[in-house]
């Protein structure tokens, strides 16, 4: 009678759990990135910065971006994340790729820098501008207006004589 019982007995999975994995669709095959990076921390963002060129270390920008608020990140601090680290030398552990190590920093600090760049770039072009806006002339004045930002490409020609080949 047992026995019967244990033929008798049904699959307890649920049928959502059956379906599933028909239901995933499968991502179509791209060419593996060499600066993946794992999810940061909350209030914090990555970014890949330069530590060495053509295998000469690049203190100088290493010791910009620490006084930044730059962080290396540690290889150790992501074990669910298989990434190339560095083997030797100051930055050893961190987790870096050709020359590149990756760095958090907070995004607070970055949205300030962020911001700190943009105003240096409206800085400079108020400043080209006045320099232009000087070079006016009464008889032929230059207006705001006049002054254009954008360009426009174009490849080919285009037939202006209204003609076939």
């Amino acid at each position: 009678m047992t026995e019967n019982k244990a033929m008798n007995k049904t699959d307890r999975n649920s049928r959502s759990a059956e379906t599933r994995n028909s239901q995933t669709r499968r991502t179509p095959w791209a060419p593996p990135s060499m600066l993946d990076a794992p999810e940061p921390p909350p209030g914090y963002q990555f970014r890949w910065i330069r530590e060495a060129t053509r295998g000469q270390d690049d203190k100088s920008n290493m010791s910009k971006r620490i006084r930044e608020g730059y962080e290396p990140v540690r290889a150790e601090d992501f074990p669910e994340f298989e990434a190339p680290t560095i083997d030797s030398g100051s930055n050893s552990g961190v987790i870096g790729v050709g020359g590149l190590i990756l760095a958090k920093v907070p995004i607070e600090t970055a949205n300030e820098r962020t911001a700190y760049f943009h105003g240096q770039a409206k800085s400079a072009m108020d400043g080209v501008d006045h320099n232009f806006m000087r070079e006016s002339d009464g008889r032929m004045p230059i207006k705001d207006s006049d002054i254009q930002r954008t360009s426009k490409v174009a490849f080919g020609s285009k037939n202006t004589t209204g003609k076939g080949n």
